[in-house]
C-alpha cells in the first residue's frame, strides 16, 4: 500500500511580504498529479495545514478546492490539526467530509479510531493524533505529568491497546504533529515547549510500522519507521539549504518499508544567503547565478553603505532581507539587539531581562516560575481559541 506522506503547508503564509498562495496552489496541483502518476492509495497530511487559527479567506477557498479535488480521485485523506491551526474550525464538518473519504482527525479523544484501508495483504490502520497542547489534554489522557512526552506517550497507549484488539497481522501507521528527539528544526516553527523541553523520544511511536511527523520544516529520517516531511515550500531563509519534498512511503505485506522515495515539490524562486562587503556582493561573478533569487544579505562593511537596498536591488532584483553586521567592530548592544535575541526562546529572554535589570541571574526556582507563566500563557491561549 502507497501513501504520500506530506504536512506543514501553511496555507495563508507569506515570505518576507511575498505572497505564497499561487506557489501554495502550484503545490497542490503537484501533489493531485502524484497522487494520479503513483497509484497512492492514501495521502496523509500531518498537520499544519493553515498558518493561523483564523487564516485568511484566500487561503480557505485554496484549502477548499484541495479536498475536492482529492475526493473527485477517491483517493482516501488523512489530515490531523497542528499547533497553527485551529483544530475546531479544521474539524467542522468532519463527520460529512468523512463519507467523501476525507478524513478529518483534530479532536484528541479520537485518536484511537483509525481510518482503516484494506488491501491483498489485509487491513491498514491509519490513526490521526493531532496536536496534543499538554495543560489541556493531561486529565484527559490521564497522563503523569504535563509535558509533550507524557500526553503523547498516553494518546500512544490507547492506540497501542486499539491495534491489539485488531486482527492479528493489521498493519499500522500514525500521523502525529511533534518535535520528536534528533530533528533539526528551522527559523519558521513556532516554538512548543513546555517546561523548557519541546522534544520527545522516537520510542514513543513504538508498535506501529509508520509514523508519518509534521511540525519541522525539513525533511528528515528520525528512523526508518519515523520520518518528517518537512514543509513543501521554504518559509524562513534558515531554509535555504533544504530539498522540498514529499515522501512516497510503501508498506510491505508485514508492515515493513518496503519504499521511501522523496517526491520534490515545485520551488517558485531559490534562496539565496549572502554575506560581505556591499561592494563584493555587487561586482562578484560567483554570485551571478542568485540574480534570480529570493536574498537575504547580510553587509559587513565597517561603515554603513549609502542606499544599500537600491544598489543590491539593482543586481538581485528579489532581495527581501538586508542585515548589518559589520567585521572588525566591537558589538553595539543597541545595533544587535535582534542579533542577539535570534534563536533564543522566550524563557531564555526573560531570564536576561532578569538578569539586566536586577544584576544576577534568576536561581531555579525563580526560572521555574518564569516557565510556569509561559506555559499558562501559550494554554490559556489555545483555551481561548478552542471556545470561540
Amino acid at each position: 500500500m502507497k501513501f504520500l506522506h506530506t504536512s506543514d503547508w501553511h496555507l495563508g503564509r507569506s515570505f518576507h511580504r511575498v505572497n505564497l498562495l499561487g506557489a501554495q496552489a502550484a503545490f497542490l496541483d503537484h501533489l493531485l498529479d502524484t497522487v494520479r502518476e503513483h497509484g497512492v492509495d492514501a495521502v496523509l497530511v500531518a498537520g499544519d495545514v493553515y498558518d493561523r487559527a483564523v487564516p485568511p479567506l484566500p487561503a480557505v477557498e485554496l484549502y477548499d478546492r484541495a479536498l475536492h479535488r482529492l475526493a473527485e480521485l477517491g483517493v482516501p485523506t488523512v489530515m490531523i490539526s497542528g499547533n497553527h491551526d485551529s483544530a475546531r474550525r479544521l474539524g467542522v464538518g468532519a463527520g460529512l467530509i468523512d463519507r467523501a473519504g476525507i478524513h478529518l482527525r483534530t479532536d484528541p479523544a479520537g485518536c484511537a479510531d483509525p481510518v482503516v484501508l484494506a488491501d491483498a495483504h489485509g487491513e491498514v490502520a491509519l490513526y490521526g493524533l493531532p496536536y496534543l497542547e499538554p495543560a489541556l489534554v493531561k486529565d484527559q489522557f490521564d497522563a503523569e505529568k504535563v509535558s509533550h512526552e507524557a500526553v503523547l506517550g498516553a494518546a500512544m497507549d490507547r492506540i497501542r491497546a486499539d491495534l491489539a484488539a485488531r486482527a492479528p497481522g493489521t498493519r499500522s501507521l500514525v500521523l502525529a504533529h511533534a518535535f520528536v528527539t534528533g530533528g533539526q528544526a528551522s527559523d519558521s516553527e513556532r516554538d512548543i515547549s513546555v517546561g523548557g523541553v519541546e522534544a520527545v523520544p522516537a520510542s514513543v511511536f513504538d508498535g506501529v510500522d509508520y509514523a508519518a511527523l509534521g511540525h519541522l520544516h525539513g525533511s528528515q529520517i528520525i528512523s526508518e519507521r519515523v520520518r518528517y516531511s518537512g514543509s513543501p515550500l521554504a518559509y524562513s531563509f534558515s531554509e535555504a539549504g533544504h530539498r522540498k519534498s514529499m515522501w512516497l512511503v510503501e508498506l510491505g505485506a508485514e508492515g515493513e518499508i518496503a519504499a521511501a522515495e522523496r517526491i520534490d515539490t515545485p520551488v517558485p524562486r531559490p534562496l539565496a544567503r549572502l554575506r560581505g562587503p556591499l561592494e563584493d556582493l555587487l561586482a562578484d561573478p560567483a554570485h551571478a547565478r542568485h540574480e534570480d533569487s529570493w536574498v537575504e544579505a547580510v553587509l559587513t562593511d565597517p561603515v554603513r553603505p549609502d542606499d544599500p537596498m537600491a544598489r543590491l536591488a539593482a543586481r538581485f532584483p528579489h532581495t527581501l532581507s538586508l542585515a548589518f553586521d559589520p567585521e572588525g567592530r566591537e558589538e553595539d548592544s543597541a545595533a544587535s539587539y535582534a542579533q542577539r535575541l535570534k534563536g533564543r526562546s522566550d524563557q531564555e529572554i526573560a531570564e536576561d531581562f532578569v538578569a539586566h535589570v536586577r544584576g544576577g541571574h534568576p536561581d531555579e526556582a525563580e526560572r521555574a516560575v518564569l516557565q510556569g507563566a509561559f506555559d499558562e500563557v501559550r494554554a490559556d491561549e489555545s483555551r481561548q481559541e478552542t471556545h470561540r
